[in-house]
């Protein structure tokens, strides 16, 4: 039997570079690739696939929203998140959204691939060094915004942290601009914060923001 994939992520040449890592394994073929969380949603319904390797940022959609629409649709979908993220609330927020697993994009090959065999088989997989980050962040002592967040509060959160307007956002999700307001003073509510230069100051302590976030926008 061969295992069908959809790979997502928005940049080709890493999509390019895991599909050979992948392809060389016997029974894994890659049936689809997509490059945003909208187009990731379409394919999956289209071609379903028994893996969805998926990115989390992205242009649009981002990861974890795209987890969430393709575990409403099919309650069975395995989805395996291949990230650059190494922060545990990424991890915390994937899980919670229905990912069976996380890999951080600085991990060896083989362990993509163990990743993908234990997903395909039932499995939960994380790699090691977020297995490791899940272990200090449950005994930092801090309520962190993947503690407290749900999944599509999250994904608020991660395009008011990119600069979209509250129209912008709504558009993306395919909500009223008012319920993305509503969520967005829910968020600052629930985080304990109230503006939103705190909202960024308490992204950036707990690592859902960078610097380098914060000179790209």
């Amino acid at each position: 039997m061969t295992a069908t994939i959809l790979l997502v992520d928005d940049h080709s040449v890493v999509r390019e570079g895991y599909r050979s890592v992948l392809q060389k394994q016997p029974g894994l073929r890659v049936i689809a690739e997509a490059g945003d969380g909208a187009e990731a949603y379409r394919l999956f319904k289209s071609e379903a696939p028994d893996l969805v390797i998926m990115d989390l940022s992205m242009p649009g959609i981002g990861g974890v929203e795209a987890v969430r629409r393709i575990r409403q649709w099919d309650k069975a979908a395995k989805i395996l998140v291949f990230t650059m993220h190494e922060n545990a609330g990424f991890a915390v927020q994937a899980i919670r959204a229905g990912a069976r697993g996380y890999v951080t994009k600085t991990s060896p090959p083989e362990t993509l691939v163990r990743a993908v065999m234990d997903v395909l088989a039932g499995k939960i997989a994380i790699s090691p060094d977020i297995d490791h980050e899940l272990a200090l962040s449950r005994i930092s002592g801090e309520s962190s915004a993947a503690d407290v967040l749900t999944p599509r509060e999250f994904e608020v959160l991660r395009l008011l942290l990119a600069e979209n307007t509250t129209e912008e956002i709504a558009e993306t999700l395919h909500v009223s601009p008012k319920t993305v307001a509503n969520l967005h003073s829910l968020i600052k509510d629930k985080l304990g914060v109230g503006s939103d230069i705190e909202l960024v100051r308490l992204a950036l302590r707990q690592g859902i923001l960078t610097e380098p976030d914060l000179g790209e926008a």
